[in-house]
């Protein structure tokens, strides 16, 4: 067995550091939602503030779904699709999160607080 030298261990501990600073980065400065945004077929049927705990169910032309707002986040706690795939998945919370049910065609995604602006004009 090779035994390690000096610039090995510099190198090891380098990646290291560089792999839990990216982990912390990453971990910590995504931005939190303010809006839970459900649509069915591409077409929005309502907004809710991520802020006030609210139960709702949800009707599509496939089925239902019901929706729990609560800490903070959004789940999909129970769904009458055949895979159950959308209760499965995590609660979100950050902007640009979702949770799909593609047998409802039901979309539900974390948007932030602020409407987005004109970022620039061309002329």
């Amino acid at each position: 067995m090779k035994k390690f030298k000096k610039w090995d261990i510099w190198l090891i501990a380098a990646i290291v550091l560089i792999a839990l600073a990216s982990w912390i980065y990453l971990r910590f400065s995504r931005d939190e939602g303010a809006f839970v945004v459900a649509s069915v077929d591409g077409e929005v049927t309502g907004r809710y503030s991520l802020s006030q705990p609210l139960s709702l169910e949800i009707e599509s032309p496939g089925g239902s779904n019901f929706l729990v707002i609560e800490d903070g986040t959004a789940k999909v706690t129970a769904a009458d699709c055949p895979d159950k795939l959308c209760v499965n998945q995590k609660a979100i919370r950050f902007q640009g999160e979702s949770i799909i049910c593609l047998p409802h065609r039901l979309e539900i995604r974390i948007e932030g607080g602020e409407e987005g602006g004109v970022d620039a004009l061309a002329q």
